[in-house]
C-alpha cells in the first residue's frame, strides 16, 4: 500500500527526472529525429518532451534486436538463467514501484493508489511468473516405430515487435515482453505516445537486471510513423499488439505487404454483463458493475460496459449503480483519496463526450453524469454516467467508448440476455450473475468471449490466459499458452 499524502505525492511527482530518449541497444539515445510533447491530463501542463521516432530509429532498434536473436547469448542462455534475469527485473521494478506508480498517473491520469496498488503490483507478478516458468517447459518425443525416434521441439521466434497501448501501460507492456523473453526471443517495443514514460523506465531496468545489449528495446513515436515501420519491418519475425480494432487491421496489412510475419492482436470489447434474478447477491453484482465501467475511468477493453439486466431487477440494479456513480471520487489522480481520475487527454475525452451526445439523440435516458468535470484543473476529466432505454441497435450499445459510460438494456428471459450479448463484433470478456449452476455453464458455453466470469468480474491469475474471439482479436496473453506467440515447433525425425 502506498502510504504518503496528497502533498508529498506533489512534491515527489514534481522531483522526478523524466526520461526522454529511445532505449536501444542497452543505452539510452536520443535519435536524430524530433521530440513530441508528452502532456499530463491531469491538469494539461507539459510533462517533458520525448524522442519521436522515425524510420532511422526503427531500423536501429530492429537491428540490436536481430544482432542479439542471431549472435548474442539471451537465446543460447540455459533457461533457468534468462528466468533469474526476469526474476532480477521483478526485483527492481518492486524497488522502484513508488517512482514507477507516479510516471504512469503523470502520464496517463490513472489515481495513484490503482497505479501503485493494482498497475504495479500486476507487471511485477508478471515479470516473476515468466521468470519462474523459463526452466519448466519441456518438449515432446512422440511415440513412433522402432526404427525412428521423433522429438517436436519449440524454438524461439526471433525478433519480437509489441505495440501497447497508453491505458495499462506497464502491464499490457508486461504481458507482451515477458514471455517473449523467457522463450528466448528479443523484443522492439513501441509504447503509446501518450504514455511513452514508464515503458522507457521499463527498458532501463530491463539492463540494469542484466539484459544482454539489444535484448528488450524501447522506441518511441507514433503509430502510423513508428507502429507502422515496425509493423513493416522484414527483420521483425512476430508482432505483438493490444489496442483498437481498427489499428489492428492495419497490422495485419503491414504483414501481408512485408515478411508475413506473425500478428497476434488484442483488441477491442463491448463486454456484457449479465445479471439474472436470481444472483446470489444482487447488491454486489450492482457494485461490482459499477466498480468494473468506472475503474480505470473506464479506459479498459474488458470494461463491462453493457449491463444486461433482467426486467424485474433492472430499476433496483440501475439505482444502485446510479447512487455509487454520484458517490465516487472523482479528482487529482495524485491523491490517494481519489476513485476516479483523468481520461488520458482532450481528444479522447471529446470522442466520450461525442458518444454521450449521440446516445442522447438516440433516445437513451440520461441518468447521472455524462458532462465534464474538474474544469478549473485543466485536466481532462468527466462525470461517472449512466444511460438506461438504451436500444440494442444504437452506437451506445454497439460501439466501444472505452470511457466511464454504462449503457443498460433490460431483458425478460435467458434465450434474450444471451441474444443481446453476443449481438456485437466482438468477444472478449463478459461477466454473468447467477445461483444456478447449470445456467452458469450453459450459458458461458453460449457467450462468444474468451473470458467469462460468473458471480464476479475481472479475476483471475497469470495461470489462466487472456484473450478474445472474433474482432476482439486472436492468440492470449498470460499463461503458459502465451509461448504459443513467441515460438516456432520444429520436428526432428531421426532414422535409428
Amino acid at each position: 500500500m502506498l502510504d504518503l499524502t496528497h502533498d508529498e505525492l506533489l512534491r515527489r511527482a514534481k522531483a522526478l527526472d523524466l526520461p526522454a530518449h529511445h532505449h536501444i541497444d542497452g543505452t539510452d539515445e536520443p535519435g536524430s529525429g524530433p521530440v513530441f510533447e508528452v502532456v499530463s491530463p491531469r491538469d494539461g501542463q507539459p510533462l517533458t518532451h520525448v524522442a519521436d521516432a522515425g524510420q532511422a530509429e526503427v531500423d536501429h532498434a530492429v537491428a540490436a534486436a536481430r544482432r542479439a536473436f542471431d549472435s548474442g547469448p539471451w537465446p543460447r542462455l540455459a533457461p533457468a538463467e534468462r528466468g533469474r534475469v526476469l526474476l532480477r527485473l521483478a526485483d527492481l521494478l518492486e524497488e522502484r514501484r513508488e517512482r514507477l506508480a507516479l510516471t504512469v498517473t503523470l502520464e496517463m491520469g490513472k489515481p495513484i493508489t490503482d497505479a501503485h496498488d493494482i498497475e504495479l503490483r500486476a507487471v511485477i507478478n508478471t515479470f516473476r511468473w515468466y521468470g519462474q516458468l523459463a526452466d519448466k517447459l519441456t518438449d515432446e518425443s512422440p511415440h513412433t516405430a522402432a526404427d525412428a525416434l521423433a522429438l517436436v521441439t519449440r524454438e524461439p521466434a526471433g525478433v519480437v515487435g509489441a505495440v501497447v497501448p497508453w491505458n495499462f501501460p506497464l502491464t499490457l507492456a508486461g504481458w507482451k515482453i515477458a514471455p517473449a523473453l523467457a522463450a528466448g526471443c528479443t523484443v522492439v517495443l513501441k509504447p503509446s505516445e501518450s504514455s511513452p514514460l514508464s515503458a522507457l523506465l521499463l527498458g532501463r531496468l530491463g539492463t540494469e537486471a542484466g539484459l544482454p545489449p539489444g535484448v528488450l528495446n524501447v522506441v518511441t513515436g507514433d503509430g502510423p510513423t513508428a507502429g507502422r515501420a515496425l509493423g513493416l519491418h522484414p527483420d521483425v519475425d512476430v508482432l505483438a499488439f493490444t489496442g483498437s480494432t481498427a489499428v489492428g487491421r492495419h497490422f495485419l496489412r503491414y504483414s501481408a505487404d512485408s515478411n508475413l510475419k506473425r500478428v497476434w492482436l488484442e483488441l477491442g470489447g463491448k463486454s456484457p454483463n449479465i445479471i439474472l434474478p436470481d444472483a446470489p447477491d444482487l447488491d454486489r453484482a450492482a457494485a461490482t458493475a459499477a466498480w468494473g465501467i468506472f475503474f480505470n475511468q473506464g479506459e479498459m477493453c474488458t470494461a463491462p460496459s453493457r449491463l444486461l439486466v433482467h426486467s424485474s431487477i433492472a430499476e433496483r440494479v440501475t439505482e444502485a449503480i446510479v447512487r455509487r456513480a454520484r458517490e465516487l471520487r472523482v479528482g487529482d489522480p495524485l491523491d490517494p483519496a481519489t476513485e476516479m481520475g483523468a481520461l488520458v487527454g482532450e481528444a479522447h475525452l471529446a470522442r466520450v463526450l461525442e458518444h454521450v451526445g449521440t446516445a442522447e439523440a438516440e433516445g437513451a435516458r440520461l441518468r447521472t453524469g455524462g458532462t465534464r468535470t474538474l474544469t478549473e484543473t485543466g485536466g481532462s476529466y468527466l462525470s461517472p454516467t449512466v444511460f438506461d432505454r438504451v436500444g440494442p441497435g444504437t452506437r451506445l450499445a454497439r460501439e466501444e467508448v472505452f470511457g466511464p459510460v454504462l449503457s443498460v438494456l433490460a431483458f425478460d428471459d435467458l434465450d434474450e440476455a444471451v441474444r443481446l450479448a453476443n449481438a456485437t463484433e466482438y468477444g472478449l470478456a463478459a461477466g454473468l450473475w447467477t445461483s444456478d449452476l447449470s445456467t452458469a455453464h450453459t450459458v458461458s458455453r453460449a457467450l462468444k468471449a474468451g473470458t467469462v466470469w460468473v458471480n464476479c468480474y475481472e479475476e483471475g491469475d497469470l495461470t489462466v490466459p487472456f484473450g478474445g474471439m472474433k474482432q476482439s482479436g486472436n492468440g492470449r496473453d498470460k499463461s503458459a499458452h502465451a509461448l504459443e506467440k513467441y515460438t516456432e515447433l520444429k520436428t526432428t525425425w531421426i532414422q535409428l
